[in-house]
């Protein structure tokens, strides 16, 4: 295939200004380390403190990934206005019931931003809701706005709310009075973006972040009074610990927990004395997660203890639930992973994964039966909504799979009865006999079979000529589901077969699986992703010079990985928000997410084995010269998970190493975050040109 991408105007050339750092040793050179801003924590907070120098390079390579991408303008164009002829644009959610009234959500027809409503519990006609928050009004005049949550109080008063108008993750509280849908004079900032109601409606809790972006401090806040005022209830003094809070469908406690990504440590609250000294349940323990949930005389508590590796369900009394009080009441089972539990007044309910695919399992608290909801697709996604109310016998599931839209169930737990109350509408129209879904399992290099799901068009010929988009995360354990997505049927409209590598470093096939993808394992997620690469190309579902690799954030990190591992394995690779100066990241313990983040990667500070684990595969180090396909990266100033550095470091060294390879594109969202732009239809945008991008690489822009 011949190159994608004709004469383009001079790259941006990053100033090289050299810099060392030597740890347990081993001295490392870093040419770009001056493109991290010293003063982060104020960029994140105030974009217009940036470094001048800083700013020009990141605009010049905005600049030049605009004229590189500008013939795919019309592309962008005719792919944004596809994808948004999908989605129905004044879409609702189905209220969900709680006690007087329902609750839900909806959007305007040309709204970016969701509104918030309410409505009398058994009337849920149009005429019957009222907006109680309008996040199009709450946006107007802002470059980034994004609604992290709308919680309404027990008494049904007052509506806890927050928002980030920065893309930083700094979000601010407010308090609205649901009558007159004001605003009270509440304001809380620097919070996590939720908070929990007290049982009597007289405050919340809140974890606030500290500098370096830490929800190290829990506070409560009583309505009508000043956040100078606020109670610190828990403070996590160790770094490497998130904390946050939670409730119950009782209202009967509140729940604070500390965790890094493989151990938690629980101290309960009576929500009705919001005050009183937290209670811890069982110590931290290296290795050991638990949650738990309310059941009225005992707690429901989801734990790996005691070498449960795919979790167990225990009980404990409601007055003593500490760890020595602990009853086993749903056993191990090797290769099952119980992914979460709700507990309901006479029903216990769990979501489980086995053989890849998920399941949902009610069990009579009572008699001890139980029984599972599952469907017999090839691959789908199940997501257990449940209920806000615990005296119930009806919980909420969704299902999907790759060419079946979204469907929201209502389940009687005791009679079985589903009831389908939504199937998600696709108004430009959608054919799931039009399309193939499958799930293939791909031997990767030491025999371990990877389970890949596929979607392509029933007309697309698999001779090895069709392109692909592969996409892969692998870390965290978060396992990637085989839902409905009707993005990437722009993508499979055109020929392209749509990909989903379910990798080691997920939980995709039990919890062993995401172990096997971490720390010293962590090569593990990369091979089995260029295994999958080469599977698709020697089966003829693809070729490689076909084949468009897309990850973001850690699965941005493992595009690095495989750019410098299997090059030509890829025609073109896609990395947003992409984690590639993972080394470099682990060893600064000022920045929000190091130190929870060790026990995924290792503690390159404190262990010569970690840091060279991490050396041997962090993308920004291993990038030498090599035969590099077309990359774009993208990123956003504000993202405090991501910094913005990373990628752009990253494409100034590929560029510099390779002069005649790729070219090497850079994308910087300069007004958000993370999660890039905040509404549903600049996000579009977004994809829109991520896919240009890989159409462009596979000579079909």
């Amino acid at each position: 295939m011949s190159r994608p991408f004709g004469p383009l105007p001079a790259a941006p050339v990053a100033e090289k200004r050299p810099f060392t750092d030597t740890r347990h040793g081993i001295e490392r050179s870093d040419d770009y380390a001056w493109l991290r801003a010293d003063n982060w924590q104020e960029v994140f907070k105030d974009t217009s403190v940036l470094d001048p120098a800083i700013r020009a390079h990141l605009e010049a390579e905005n600049a030049y990934q605009d004229a590189a991408m500008a013939d795919t303008k019309e592309l962008q164009k005719v792919l944004f206005e596809e994808m948004k002829g999908r989605i129905k644009e004044d879409d609702s959610t189905v209220p969900m019931p709680d006690g007087p009234y329902a609750y839900g959500s909806s959007y305007r027809k040309g709204g970016q931003q969701p509104l918030f409503q309410r409505m009398p519990r058994d009337k849920t006609a149009e005429a019957d809701r009222t907006i109680i928050l309008d996040g199009d009004a709450e946006a107007d005049g802002k470059a980034y706005f994004r609604i992290a949550s709308a919680d309404h109080s027990p008494d049904h008063g007052k509506l806890l709310w927050g928002y980030d108008d920065k893309g930083s993750e700094f979000f601010r509280l407010r308090v609205r009075d649901m009558e007159s849908r004001e605003d009270l004079a509440d304001d809380v900032a620097d919070s996590s973006g939720g908070g929990v109601w007290d049982a009597k409606s007289e405050g919340f809790f809140y974890s606030k972040l500290d500098a370096n972006h830490r929800p190290s401090k829990l506070y409560y806040h009583r309505v009508g009074s000043a956040q100078a005022d606020d109670i610190l209830v828990y403070e996590e003094t160790d770094a490497g610990f998130f904390m946050g809070a939670g409730g119950s469908r009782r209202n009967d406690v509140i729940h604070v927990s500390s965790h890094d990504h493989e151990t938690s440590e629980i101290r309960l609250i009576r929500a009705d004395d919001p005050l009183s000294e937290p209670v811890l349940v069982a110590p931290r323990q290296e290795g050991v997660e638990y949650e738990l949930d309310s059941g009225g005389d005992v707690f429901f508590i989801l734990t790996n203890a005691d070498g449960a590796k795919d979790f167990k369900i225990m009980t404990a009394p409601a007055d003593a639930p500490g760890k020595a009080n602990w009853s086993e009441l749903v056993a191990h089972k090797p290769g099952r992973l119980i992914l979460a539990i709700q507990a309901y007044k006479d029903f216990l309910v769990w979501l489980e994964r086995e053989d890849g695919l998920p399941r949902i399992i009610v069990r009579d608290r009572k008699s001890g039966e139980e029984h599972a909801i599952a469907f017999a697709e090839e691959a789908y996604s199940l997501g257990l909504v449940g209920s806000m109310e615990y005296d119930t016998d009806v919980i909420r599931f969704s299902y999907s799979s790759m060419t079946t839209p979204a469907q929201v169930f209502d389940y009687n737990m005791r009679s079985h009865d589903r009831t389908l109350l939504k199937t998600q509408e696709v108004p430009s129209g959608h054919y799931p006999a039009d399309y193939i879904t499958r799930r293939i399992l791909v031997p990767s290099y030491d025999g371990e079979e990877v389970p890949v799901s596929l979607l392509y068009h029933r007309d697309t010929m698999l001779d090895g000529t069709a392109p692909c988009l592969l996409y892969g995360y692998g870390s965290y354990g978060i396992a990637i589901p085989a839902s409905f997505n009707t993005n990437c049927l722009s993508l499979a409209d055109r020929g392209f077969v749509y990909a989903i590598a379910h990798i080691r470093g997920g939980k995709d096939k039990g919890f062993a699986w995401y172990e096997d993808g971490k720390r010293a394992k962590k090569q593990n997620t990369f091979k089995d992703f260029v295994a999958a690469a080469h599977y698709l190309a020697k089966e003829g579902f693809t070729s490689a010079d076909r084949i468009v690799a897309q990850g973001g954030s850690a699965g941005g990190m493992l595009m690095g990985a495989v750019a410098n591992m299997a090059p030509e394995a890829f025609g073109g690779i896609i990395a947003e928000v992409a984690f590639v100066d993972v080394l470099n990241t682990m060893l600064d313990d000022t920045l929000p997410l190091t130190p929870p983040e060790w026990p995924e990667w290792g503690n390159p500070i404190a262990s010569k084995t970690d840091y060279e684990t991490i050396a041997a595969y962090s993308p920004y180090d291993r990038t030498g010269h090599a035969p590099y396909p077309p990359i774009l990266a993208v990123a956003g100033l504000t993202d405090p998970r991501v910094t913005y550095w990373e990628p752009a470091k990253w494409i100034a060294r590929l560029r510099a190493l390779n002069p005649d390879a790729g070219p090497f594109l850079l994308k910087t969202n300069m007004d958000s975050g993370h999660g890039g732009a905040s509404g549903r239809f600049s996000r579009l945008e977004e994809i829109a040109f991520s896919y240009a991008f890989a159409l462009k690489v596979v000579g079909k822009a």
